[in-house]
């Protein structure tokens, strides 16, 4: 589990490919300074473990879902990562609850400047835009942040917005992002419950008979 407030920016430096998935090695400092083996660390918001470590690298092997659901397939030797460890039970939440585990590749729609902060527009497919509230939380390349603004469902995509202040522009590999980028998402994990529940086939699927909205209204649950 992680907060989604990026502890520094890595860089890949080896990358080998197999018909099994991708290994990557990862230089990094400050989240190697209590490593162990077996660790997770988000590396641009993907929850991974530490299968090797030195004094100043890392690497983690990426499955094959992995690859499919982010951009960790797409990045190469000299790119950068958001890094960060996982939280104790005695840190701080500063940003949100973040699982690491990515929802979807969104693109960046555009970028403009506002006073001293940016505003990134992202384009989503429509399946996460139950999970989606203007001033909620979305973790972007494994980077709390607000979601500012939210548009309607048009036809399979949605957009939002998000302001970046200048710090986050340079802790981040949030500023080197362009327009047409690709980044990955994952959607607040409370959301996600609550959406699931909500659904319509909920009572049949645990096995209750007769939950239903009456049900839980009738009972001082809505």
């Amino acid at each position: 589990m992680f907060s989604g407030i990026v502890e520094e920016v890595g860089q890949i430096i080896a990358i080998n490919d197999s018909g099994d998935g991708r290994r990557m090695k990862i230089a990094a400092k400050i989240v190697l300074s209590d490593v162990r083996l077996g660790d997770s660390i988000s590396v641009s918001g993907c929850c991974l473990t530490v299968t090797q470590f030195s004094s100043d690298s890392f690497s983690v092997d990426a499955t094959a879902e992995t690859l499919r659901r982010t951009k960790l397939g797409r990045l190469k030797n000299g790119d950068k990562v958001n890094l960060e460890r996982a939280l104790r039970f005695s840190d701080r939440l500063g940003g949100h609850i973040v699982s690491g585990h990515v929802d979807t590749l969104a693109k960046v729609s555009s970028i403009k400047d506002e006073g001293f902060s940016k505003i990134f527009e992202f384009t989503v497919s429509s399946e996460l835009a139950p999970f989606f509230v203007e001033k909620g939380s979305v973790t972007i390349d494994g980077i709390s942040l607000t979601v500012a603004s939210l548009a309607a469902v048009q036809g399979s995509v949605f957009t939002f917005t998000i302001a970046a202040i200048p710090h986050t522009l340079q802790v981040t590999t949030l500023g080197e992002l362009k327009a047409g980028d690709e980044i990955n998402i994952e959607g607040d994990i409370i959301g996600k419950y609550v959406a699931r529940w909500m659904e319509s086939t909920r009572g049949q699927i645990i096995n209750k008979e007769g939950l239903s909205m009456s049900f839980l209204a009738e009972h001082g649950y809505t």
